[in-house]
């Protein structure tokens, strides 16, 4: 027997350190998988992707822990048996007997699944026999295994607190119902777009561009008017070299989106070089805008009409409720 103890010591001390491994193993890589899960996210734009890849490596590490330590105890208990039954043929009806029953106590984890189940082995299931009988088929009273009610009460637990958290007082996540999560998540996003339509503003074309009304965007606009359209047109779109910009003549079209693809591309023909390399589509926009606050400002010396008359078209929107009032006119440039 104490050659069984021997053995029996030295595997379990190798099975302990061996977990004892695998479970540093496991922090370490989970600490490093949680040290560049902030950058991977940063560096994807995807935070959550990067939590959720976190959670499913330690998932990995755990199982594989567990089976390794199953394998280990399994090949503990085989080579434990084989031992046992060689000492068991040379020992004393006694000892053997002792042998016998430290081969048939059960394991801890036979002892936990026990717990956990609460099953009857087949040579004790006449205790929960039923006196019912279909067509020779018994029925046994098993009970509900207890790992079933206890997941039971633990959600009844979850219910209480997640009603004290989310209607009575906030203990996590400060409370925020599904409500609340997706306004803040909305508030979120329309300072995301905000900041997007900050730059956004260079993306714009012939296809897209709008007029500008906004003092600053004005302010811009005549700025950079000043200094690379004056020379040909005037300081005040008189004309010059260039055609008078303050009247209503336009030679390449006057709706808005046709003078800024007159600016962007240009018409070498004529002289006027493109601007799409030395401006961008928001200075563009600027200057087109400020150029349509000209109009009708008839300076002193401003230069004859050139091109053709250019007239707004105008649509007119009835009133939902009564068609023979006029609702709103608008009007296109």
């Amino acid at each position: 027997m104490k050659k069984y103890s021997n053995i029996s010591f030295a595997i379990k001390s190798v099975l302990m350190t061996m977990s004892v491994l695998c479970v540093a193993s496991v922090q370490g890589r989970a600490q490093e998988a949680a040290q560049a899960a902030p950058a991977a996210a940063a560096a994807s734009g995807d935070q959550q992707f990067a939590v959720t890849a976190l959670w499913v490596f330690i998932a990995i590490e755990a199982l594989v822990l567990l089976l390794f330590v199953i394998t280990m105890n399994n090949l503990l208990k085989a080579l434990v048996e084989n031992q046992l039954s060689i000492i068991a043929k040379s020992a004393t009806p006694e000892a053997e007997a002792k042998v016998k029953a430290i081969v048939n106590r059960p394991s801890a984890w036979s002892k936990l699944m026990q717990k956990l189940t609460d099953s009857k082995p087949i040579e004790k299931e006449a205790d929960i026999l039923l006196d019912h009988d279909y067509d020779g088929i018994h029925e046994l009273d098993n009970h509900l295994p207890p790992w079933w009610k206890w997941m039971f009460y633990i959600t009844i637990f979850w219910s209480v607190l997640y009603i004290i958290n989310y209607h009575i007082a906030p203990l996590w996540n400060e409370g925020y119902s599904q409500t609340a999560e997706y306004n803040a998540e909305m508030e979120n996003a329309e300072k995301a777009l905000a900041e997007y339509r900050k730059t956004a503003a260079d993306q714009v074309d012939e296809t897209n561009v709008e007029l500008l009304t906004d003092d600053a965007a004005l302010a811009k606009g005549k700025s950079k008017y000043i200094e690379v359209c004056a020379a040909c047109h005037g300081d005040l779109g008189q004309g010059g070299i260039g055609p008078n910009l303050t009247d209503a003549y336009w030679i390449h079209g006057g709706d808005f989106k046709s003078v800024f693809k007159t600016i962007k591309y240009g018409v070498l023909e004529k002289g006027m070089i493109s601007w799409k390399d030395e401006m961008k589509p928001s200075e563009i926009q600027a200057v087109t805008s400020y150029i349509f606050t000209l109009q009708g400002s008839n300076p002193a010396g401003a230069k004859e009409p050139q091109g053709t008359l250019y007239t707004p078209e105008v649509s007119v929107k009835a009133d939902s409720t009564n068609t023979a009032k006029t609702d709103s006119v608008t009007t296109e440039k």
